[in-house]
């Protein structure tokens, strides 16, 4: 672990910056002749990586309704019906899997994308540019493939995206909303949240004599079942509540064992889990099947149960078949994996499987946690033999194995000690920390902090670098209330035990108050900044890096509260320091020499700021990546200052390419997207685009209003932006209303004749008068300058 809690510098993440890939950045991130590739590569019909058919009986009511809204709304979501508890087995990627099939020669492109994270997405987009551009895709980096995947699909048509197991709707929108050329199918346990333009469905479970045919397809295969058969299946699909995955596991059991027969198996179904009183609850109904699966099992290959119980702790999806080498002979193994396959416990390729995600639940569930230990060593063993990997570089080895250390993690059950696993949490939330994606580390960082609390106890330096390292977790992910809270505990923890002027303690203090800026507790954050920067002057010197940090920090708060006059002269002698000290490239110079743009463009000089944006931009692409945070941070930035400038032309293809790239990283409510949402609005507004800014800023308004409340200043800001909207439009009955509402608060917050509130008040009386509109444009303009996302 390391000694010292990082210093972040403030700035980068100030502005919507993190990303899956994009073909534009400046001009283009990707090379010329890569981006033609793209247009100029095309699939044959039937293109694709779907996994083979499946069976599927009693959908043709929900096979025909997809092909109706995918042919005339182009996406659709099949969601779990309400009246289904638990976690899922209801069909739903069998009927998307049997839609594909059915009709992937009327498409292009067929593509099948794991959508449990936006990280599994982003790795299936990957998986796609190495299918369609092998000869480049081989030596680019994940980024650049799922980059260019994504402009593939921009200039073609006619294709099929599967999404299935979405877990977050605001995961999807980048590509949904984005890609326009196909079709978009869902499959999410997530039966609400989706948009009012996207059709869904709730799928039920099966018919009786539809769930009934199933379990005899299975049991007598192509023979023609007798009525008894008929009659034993109907009896067993209901107290299975005809849940189709639970009828696959009973049929896989009774096509393994031809002399059972339907009415035994029933019979002998342990009754103790019978139906729940208000329903049929799906983990106890799979766990019933088990009853003989896994006797069977255990009597034909013990193996099989070990397997079966190692895979519970890990992510479901895209298992190397590696992982599982410590258990058994190479020859064995397979021989076990066969077994689970054909009992439907696991899906198969030559490489990888795949375990459903109820099934894993289940087993977690069982006494004492088997398999867990083996899952820990399974993953001990496979990271032991990777090097570790190196700050700002793509580990393609250690992308294969992280979600499941990250799964590893967030299983972990209560009291759980000595997991042989715990020694790589820390290396993988480093290593996703430095590839731009510490919002995801959030299951590590917790792991880890519990791990040292149990160890070493509550104030021990490492705990308060733990506590101190998931504080920023959070801050990244956008949770601020409980980044604070935890900096504020740590902080007074430091502060206890190690002292004022400890490097731990100046550094959690730093954070603080960065995070208070960004929380709208702007008073606070400059106090706090200033006393940590005089603190690190005299404890650590003028020069040393965390000091430099420290001072570029101060300077951004001022800088973000209109202190310019303070703020420029700081960060001019800060970025003299940082290329002295630490040099042109080190990551604290380029978000000082960001800062310093900022605040050029911040002070009306942005002719000033656009040359040092395109140098920090082309420094963060060379040293850090063109989709490192940093980068992502500059290159939005870039496109502020070419709007603050009038290029409104660079400013929107700028925006328009970062928002959905936020959105797919840091998900749709983090404060840098809902920034980046808000800018491209304003953008919009300059260009007479207003139905479309008025889209933008409704959404940022209900979710700074959530995030923020009602009365912080930058919702204040966006409130006043809708009702100028809102007018324009010719909406006065909703734009009046809330002019009103802005006008009371200003009022209140800043007093009767504080420009802010005189600002307000005039647009009102405009509003009143429903005349006089040309003006109005510059007011929206130039009310309250906040920085980058001044415009609310």
């Amino acid at each position: 672990m390391s000694d010292t809690p990082a210093v972040t510098a403030s700035g980068a993440h100030s502005v919507a910056a993190h990303t899956i890939g994009n073909a534009f950045a400046g001009d283009l991130v990707l090379p010329l002749d890569v981006l033609n590739a793209a247009r100029t590569i095309e699939t044959d019909h039937g293109t694709g990586n779907l996994a083979p058919r499946p069976v599927c009986v009693g959908r043709d009511e929900d096979l025909a309704w997809l092909r109706r809204v995918l042919t005339s709304d182009g996406s659709s979501a099949v969601t779990q019906a309400s009246t289904v508890h638990g976690l899922g087995g209801i069909g739903k990627t069998t009927l998307a899997l049997h839609y594909a099939h059915r009709y992937r020669d009327h498409y292009a492109l067929t593509w099948w994308i794991n959508a449990e994270s936006p990280a599994r997405i982003e790795r299936s987009m990957a998986d796609l540019g190495l299918l369609l551009y092998p000869s480049w895709a081989g030596k680019a980096a994940e980024q650049e493939r799922t980059a260019w995947a994504i402009h593939w699909l921009h200039c073609h048509r006619g294709w099929l995206l599967v999404f299935d197991n979405a877990e977050d709707p605001a995961d999807l929108r980048p590509y949904t909303g984005a890609l326009a050329g196909g079709h978009h199918l869902i499959t999410t346990r997530r039966a609400t949240g989706w948009p009012r333009t996207t059709p869904t469905r709730a799928l039920g479970t099966l018919a009786p004599e539809e769930a009934a045919r199933l379990l005899c397809s299975h049991a007598s295969g192509d023979t023609e079942p007798t009525p008894g058969d008929l009659r034993d299946a109907r009896l067993l699909a209901a107290d299975l509540g005809h849940l189709p995955l639970a009828l696959d596991q009973a049929g896989a059991y009774l096509a393994q064992h031809p002399t059972v027969s339907i009415d035994t198996y029933r019979r002998t179904l342990d009754s103790k889990l019978a139906k729940a009183a208000d329903g049929v609850d799906p983990e106890r109904t799979i766990t019933r099947t088990w009853t003989h699966t896994l006797a069977a099992l255990e009597e034909r290959n013990p193996l099989a149960i070990t397997v079966l119980n190692t895979l519970a702790w890990i992510a479901p999806d895209d298992i190397p078949v590696t992982l599982l080498g410590h258990l058994d002979t190479e020859e064995q193994l397979a021989e076990a994996l066969g077994l689970l396959r054909s009992y439907s416990m696991i899906t198969l390729t030559r490489d990888t499987l795949g375990i459903h995600r109820l099934v894993q639940t289940v087993l977690r569930k069982q006494p004492d946690h088997p398999g867990r230990r083996d899952a820990e060593r399974a993953l001990d063993t496979a990271l032991d033999a990777l090097p570790e990997p190196e700050q700002h570089r793509p580990a393609p080895a250690w992308d294969r194995l992280v979600p499941h250390l990250t799964a590893l993690a967030a299983t972990t059950p209560p009291d759980h000690r000595e997991d042989l696993a715990a020694r790589h949490y820390f290396t993988a939330a480093q290593y996703l920390y430095h590839q731009g994606h510490d919002a995801r580390t959030i299951p590590l960082r917790h792991t880890v902090l519990a791990d040292c609390e149990q160890r070493l106890g509550d104030t021990h330096p490492d705990t308060l670098t733990s506590r101190h390292n998931l504080a920023a977790s959070y801050d990244s992910a956008g949770h601020l209330d409980r980044a604070v809270a935890m900096y504020e505990a740590t902080l007074a923890q430091s502060e206890t035990i190690l002292g004022h002027t400890h490097p731990h303690t100046l550094a959690t203090r730093n954070n603080l108050a960065a995070a208070y800026e960004s929380v709208g507790r702007v008073e606070l954050a400059i106090a706090l900044a200033g006393q940590n920067l005089a603190q690190c002057e005299a404890v650590l010197g003028e020069t040393h890096p965390n000091t430099i940090a420290a001072r570029s920090n101060l300077a951004h708060i001022h800088a973000s509260t209109n202190g310019l006059s303070r703020a420029i002269p700081l960060l001019e002698s800060t970025l003299a320091q940082c290329e002295a000290v630490l040099g042109e490239t080190h990551l604290d110079t380029l978000v000082t020499r960001n800062n310093l743009a900022t605040a050029y463009a911040t002070a009306g000089d942005p002719h000033r700021a656009i040359p040092i944006y395109e140098t920090a931009l082309e420094h963060s692409e060379q040293i850090l990546g063109t989709a490192h945070p940093q980068t992502l941070a500059s290159r939005s930035n870039l496109a502020h200052a070419y709007r603050k400038a009038g290029d409104l032309d660079r400013a929107v293809a700028l925006s328009e390419a970062n928002l959905p790239q936020c959105e797919a990283v840091l998900g749709e409510a983090h404060p840098d997207t809902i920034a980046n949402r808000s800018d491209l609005a304003f953008i919009y507004s300059l260009l007479g685009r207003l139905d479309r800014a008025l889209l933008l800023y409704e959404t940022v308004l209900a979710q700074r209003e959530q995030t923020l409340g009602t009365t912080h200043p930058d919702t204040l800001v966006t409130r006043n932006n809708v009702a100028y909207i809102c007018q324009e439009l010719g909406d006065l009955d909703r734009a009046i209303p809330l002019y009103e509402s802005v006008l009371a608060q200003a009022e209140q917050d800043f007093g009767p004749t504080h420009a802010n509130t005189v600002v307000t008040r005039e647009n009102l009386a405009r509003a009143q008068r429903a005349g006089r509109r040309s003006g109005l444009r510059r007011r929206l303009a130039h009310w309250w300058r906040r920085g980058p996302d001044a415009s609310g």
